[in-house]
């Protein structure tokens, strides 16, 4: 049965490192995938919003998902606001997923942070149904933590996803911001980052390449056998 997958990202990139993996196996596999950035994530060095347009549109063509959305919160200045909240949760009405995915609640980044608040509380406000939203009521079912933390740690895993099969076109979707991690040499180090931090987690299930999640809700399987 096929379902629908919603992607929630500080800035456009982080999906890409975090779970660009996972978003190219759920539409290799045929189900819905959105996107919704918070913001531009604008200003940066070798930056502009224009610039980061464009390539988010490169990168977003690789991913292949069905739509992306920005929701034009302010970069560096993003915080849990009950604007933000109702934006994301008109997102989540009208694109209706089975699951949500944000980033990881530990992070030195405050705009992660916020990220992670808004889309919890967002969640819960999209099922509200004497509200003022676009959108039927909705409740995805779960919500899952990706990673890509600022923080130098080894996170806490729920489960592990094999894309060894995707790791090529997650590395082709991250080179697509080409402002953030090619023309700023302090950022250089994230492709050989990335390639060794998806080794580790693939190490762990005996595959080339993974990607981690957590939940922290408890997760329905429907037999032993379909974890083997």
């Amino acid at each position: 049965m096929k379902k629908r997958f919603l992607f929630v990202s500080p800035h456009p990139d982080d999906v890409e490192l975090g779970v660009g993996g996972t978003v190219i196996k759920l539409k290799q596999a045929g189900h819905k995938v959105f996107i919704v950035d918070c913001t531009w994530g604008e200003p940066t060095p070798f930056g502009t919003k224009e610039k980061r347009k464009r390539e988010t549109q490169r990168a977003t063509k690789i991913l292949g998902v069905d739509k992306r959305a920005n929701l034009e919160l302010e970069n560096r200045y993003l915080f849990d606001t009950k604007t933000a909240r109702l934006r994301l949760a008109e997102q989540i009405r009208m694109l209706r997923p089975d699951i949500i995915f944000c980033p990881y609640p530990l992070d030195a980044h405050p705009d992660h942070l916020a990220t992670t608040q808004i889309t919890e509380a967002a969640r819960f406000y999209a099922k509200y149904t004497k509200a003022n939203l676009k959108g039927k009521p909705h409740y995805a079912f779960y919500l899952f933590y990706f990673f890509c933390t600022h923080l130098r740690i080894v996170p806490r895993v729920s489960f592990i996803v094999d894309i060894s099969q995707q790791f090529k076109e997650k590395m082709r979707a991250i080179k697509c911001y080409r402002s953030q991690f090619i023309d700023y040499p302090k950022n250089k180090f994230i492709f050989d980052y990335i390639e060794t931090q998806s080794a580790y987690f693939g190490k762990l299930i005996h595959t080339r390449h993974a990607e981690a999640l957590y939940c922290k809700e408890a997760i329905k399987i429907k037999d032993f056998v379909s974890l083997l």
